[in-house]
């Protein structure tokens, strides 16, 4: 087979990926709003339709949301994680539930075994965003942290595909939260997570795993 010339990248292709590496490497977490297009323009030094052009190809592969009058939000962190929100989107929510019971009691036992005190001090971290975000008393800032704290849990078990295939479920999490949550943030139905933390720092693989499940649906039960 004859070979050809190599081609250069278009530029297009070359700010899609820009702002991809700024998705995948949480420079722009989930839920957060990206740079309007006028700071992107300035920031890359590109044409208003280059970017346009980019962020409209993210937005198409699930990565990005475009919200008119709002802005543009990070939706997924990579493009298999936009294809699992669109896929579940509509999913039964207990069904949801058990999915999450499956990998996060798992991966709750294993990060008791296999922590490490940076993992401890993540863990600790996250809870205290957890914390504060309930007493802030926004809904969706309660969400996004408590989501975070899952996914601190699920990295300290130090499985790569584990913590790839719960990442890329990550939308998918957030929204069985958000309906577990509710609209409102109620006093009596906070239930705290500092015993899974705990259970993980005594290396109690047992325990971890039990209080990870008990958290699953802990709002929606309280409420009941």
């Amino acid at each position: 087979m004859a070979l050809s010339s190599p081609r250069r990248t278009p530029l297009s292709d070359q700010v899609i990926a820009q702002l991809r590496a700024q998705i995948t490497s949480g420079e722009w977490p989930v839920g957060s709003r990206i740079p309007t297009e006028a700071a992107l323009v300035e920031q890359l030094g590109v044409a208003r339709n280059t970017v346009r052009e980019a962020v409209r190809a993210l937005a198409h592969n699930g990565l990005l949301d475009i919200r008119q009058g709002s802005g543009t939000y990070v939706l997924a962190t990579s493009e298999l994680a936009g294809v699992m929100h669109r896929r579940f989107a509509d999913a039964d929510q207990a069904q949801v539930a058990e999915l999450r019971a499956a990998l996060e009691t798992s991966a709750a036992g294993l990060a008791a075994a296999r922590r490490t005190e940076r993992d401890l001090g993540l863990l600790d971290a996250a809870l205290d965003r957890r914390e504060a975000a309930w007493r802030s008393g926004d809904a969706e800032d309660f969400v996004q942290a408590d989501a975070a704290f899952h996914h601190a849990v699920v990295a300290a078990a130090h499985n790569d595909v584990l913590l790839a295939v719960y990442s890329d479920l990550g939308e998918v999490t957030r929204e069985h939260l958000r309906n577990d949550v509710g609209p409102e943030l109620i006093a009596e139905r906070y239930i705290g997570h500092d015993t899974i933390r705990d259970a993980i720092r005594d290396g109690d693989a047992q325990r971890a795993s039990v209080e990870a499940g008990r958290a699953i649906g802990a709002c929606a039960t309280a409420e009941a």
